[in-house]
């Protein structure tokens, strides 16, 4: 018989396949490589710190021969993740990294921008939902149940920790994303001037 796929903790060993799996979901759900070149950048930006800084909340979707099809990492406390993120990630990176001298004009320089701004992710209108997530599965893995898993094992480590609440943020026009974080009850958290995002939020209890 064949291992059976199953939501697990985050090895270290999975860090490659994390990293490919946001490579190939960061285009609205989609494959990224045709507009990000070099294939760290979003991995160093939206998954490799939350494996960083908070291992205890990183999950992987295990197909049962080790390798990742999808994951979800994030932090209990997006402030202190802010400062860690300024004060020990970006030190790591920013060499390969260096900040923006212009204003960004290609998706490669968008992204390099938004890594050496993390206080972006501190809002006052998302004070209420302290933790913050990302979560993405490769299509082969979606509308089959995992990334309610995935979801629900994250909130629940959340709510073990006494976190009440929890927001993301999802570029807006990904509606089948949006319909996904609707039926794990997610709802609209008002941000005034939220660019292409829309930001959800819920509690950490989880009922079903």
């Amino acid at each position: 018989m064949d291992p059976l796929p199953r939501v697990r903790p985050y090895r270290r060993s999975d860090r490659d396949g994390v990293a490919d799996v946001c490579v190939r979901t960061a285009d609205n759900g989609g494959d990224s490589r045709h507009l990000y070149p070099d294939l760290a950048l979003l991995p160093t930006l939206f998954a490799h710190p939350y494996c960083h800084f908070d291992p205890e909340l990183a999950f992987v979707l295990d197909d049962g021969h080790g390798r990742v099809g999808g994951y979800i990492v994030g932090t209990a406390d997006t402030e202190r993740f802010v400062t860690d993120f300024r004060d020990r990630w970006l030190p790591l990176v920013a060499e390969r990294y260096p900040p923006p001298r212009d204003t960004p004009t290609t998706p490669t320089e968008h992204m390099v921008a938004l890594l050496h701004t993390p206080e972006r992710m501190i809002l006052p209108d998302l004070k209420d939902y302290p933790a913050h997530l990302h979560i993405d599965l490769l299509p082969a893995w979606q509308r089959r149940g995992w990334g309610r898993q995935l979801m629900h094992t994250f909130l629940t480590a959340l709510h073990h920790r006494d976190v009440p609440a929890v927001h993301l943020g999802m570029v807006t026009t990904n509606t089948p994303a949006r319909a996904f974080y609707d039926r794990l009850g997610f709802h609209v958290v008002p941000v005034p001037d939220p660019g292409p995002l829309t930001y959800l939020g819920r509690s950490t209890e989880v009922t079903d």
